[in-house]
């Protein structure tokens, strides 16, 4: 959704590239011809999807890209643009529906450009071309148990290779200490809520904030780390469905994007965070959170501190994107209904959250997740 340590800085160094800038930078950089092109929607990235030709050397059929340019700001963070490409190509390596880079003339993964504005302060960009994957957003598609199950599995296989596969000596600039985005990191918040004004919704975030410190922080060392996708959202997960009967659809995942959240964290944080996203797309969101967890515990079962971690951790990723996207709104007006998107049923499933209590909301996911156990064991 977001990368970089400070939302202001960040929001205000989101490249500008005009079509024809980008079509020339294609041309200059990867040696291909734009057929078509066309922007997609960002949150501090620019991105466009393009149809090229001319591009010998690639298997046959692939002539959609996506061309992806960093932020300012964290495009003088090489190291970490480079572990994070690294990692999708690990992960497609492995089996994992994930984009790959196309290289440069010069044989690299990524380059660095200037463009926008000219003159002394020009800006530079780290740019990339990578597979244009197909698939529906999950955030389109009428969502069900099934799929809600698979999104679980997958957050918790994609982790697992990531923390016990993937290396890179580079792969230390996934600490990512005060990243804004990162769930042990609820807690900076308190500086960005202003964007909210005075109301009931800062209420409930000032009280998330305080129950993470009291609840979360202190048991932080004892869940297990490991690597996150860290934005396993209903926008970053593409399905196809494999059924030919409009009655038992049947999804598979074709695709995984965005992987500029990457950082270090733990797995208890992953699942929070697609529980969050999944919660957006249902019609019973509380009843959700069961289904993916029962999914996720197929592969890694959570511990106790981390289970009891895990209402506090979803409601704090309801925060995360509710507050920075109201004050990214506040400096992006123009992009307000993009970055809205979470908010448009955000606010009303973490107020009813609250107003259900924790213990109720745990049971519900704890009960549904033991079904799925009891089913699996007969």
């Amino acid at each position: 959704m977001s990368s970089g340590n400070n939302c202001q800085s960040q929001a205000l160094t989101k490249p500008a590239l005009g079509e024809k800038e980008a079509t020339e930078l294609i041309d200059r950089v990867f040696g291909l011809k734009v057929c078509w092109i066309k922007p997609l929607p960002s949150y501090d990235d620019q991105n466009f999807h393009v149809g090229v030709s001319g591009n010998p050397g690639v298997s046959e059929g692939t002539d959609e890209y996506v061309l992806k340019i960093t932020n300012s700001q964290d495009s003088q963070e090489p190291d970490l643009i480079e572990v994070q490409t690294r990692a999708m190509m690990f992960l497609s390596a492995e089996g994992f529906p994930s984009a790959t880079p196309y290289l440069t003339k010069d044989g690299n993964i990524m380059s660095l450009e200037c463009g926008g504005t000219t003159g002394p302060g020009k800006k530079k960009y780290m740019v990339r071309l990578l597979t244009y994957l197909p698939g529906t957003p999950v955030a389109k598609i009428a969502t069900n148990a099934q799929i809600f199950y698979e999104i679980g599995q997958l957050a918790a296989k994609l982790d697992k290779a990531l923390s016990e596969k993937f290396y890179h000596p580079s792969v230390k600039s996934l600490h990512r200490g005060q990243f804004i985005w990162n769930l042990a990191n609820v807690p900076l918040l308190e500086q960005y809520v202003y964007a909210l004004g005075q109301n009931k919704y800062r209420e409930v975030v000032e009280q998330v904030i305080e129950q993470f410190k009291g609840r979360v922080i202190p048991k932080l060392s004892s869940f297990r780390p490991c690597i996150n996708h860290g934005d396993l959202n209903d926008h970053n997960i593409l399905v196809d469905s494999n059924s030919a009967s409009l009655d038992s659809l049947q999804y598979k995942v074709s695709g995984i994007l965005d992987f500029s959240d990457m950082s270090y964290g733990c797995y208890v944080f992953e699942v929070a965070i697609a529980i969050m996203y999944m919660m957006i797309e249902s019609s019973d969101p509380l009843g959700v959170g069961g289904h993916v967890l029962a999914g996720f515990e197929s592969i890694l079962p959570l511990t106790e501190e981390e289970r009891a971690a895990l209402f506090l951790l979803v409601c704090g990723r309801f925060s995360q994107s509710l507050v920075l996207a109201a004050h990214t709104a506040l400096l992006y007006p123009e992009n307000k209904e993009y970055l809205t998107i979470t908010a448009r049923t955000g606010w009303k499933h973490l107020m009813r959250m609250f107003e259900v209590g924790r213990e109720a909301v745990e049971q519900t996911w704890f009960e549904t997740a033991s079904t799925y156990a009891n089913q699996a064991a007969a």
